[in-house]
């Protein structure tokens, strides 16, 4: 009697692997604020490559990438709370300046970390005065809605070392 394979009822016929959890995805993609102004772009680069389902890009951009295919291609909104959060004024303080004393030529825009009680935490100047520094310790886009014209470009099985110590072997 012949075997009969089943068709994996789940997957685009013909389009290939599904993104999914425990998926390498490769995109390609153009960040833009509300202004329509690119704030990042993979344009010129390789595409992103990520571990889906493993915390590598925003939520709200993971979420809409579920279920796609390679050669996928669509506009995604994400508000504030499902990219980089919404802003907390308690992560910007003014410190003294001697605090900071082992950086030399501290800059407004400059970025560091430091260990704080809820672990590293990255830190930006965003205001010098003679004896007071203001940094901030909100990410950059924190407040913002974020728009991405995103393509995907590979969907592939994750091997197990990535899945267990993320894509490329290093936290994200």
């Amino acid at each position: 009697m012949p075997v009969h394979e089943l068709q994996d009822s789940n997957s685009h016929e013909g389009k290939g692997m599904q993104v999914a959890t425990n998926t390498v995805v490769a995109i390609d993609y153009t960040l833009t604020d509300d202004d329509g102004e690119v704030l990042d772009t993979s344009e010129g680069r390789e595409p992103l490559s990520y571990l889906h389902g493993g915390g590598g890009i925003i939520p709200g951009l993971e979420r809409e990438l579920e279920g796609k295919t390679t050669g996928d291609e669509m506009k995604v909104s994400v508000s504030a709370a499902d990219a980089y959060g919404e802003r907390n004024e308690v992560l910007r303080q003014e410190v003294p300046r001697d605090q900071l004393a082992e950086i030399d030529d501290l800059e407004v825009g400059m970025q560091f970390r430091v260990d704080t009680n809820d672990g590293p935490m990255m830190i930006t100047i965003v205001g010098l005065a003679d004896d007071i520094v203001t940094i901030d310790g909100n990410h950059p886009l924190a407040g913002m809605a974020l728009h991405f014209d995103v393509a995907v470009r590979e969907v592939r099985d994750a091997t197990e070392e990535e899945i267990a110590h993320g894509l490329g072997g290093h936290e994200h």
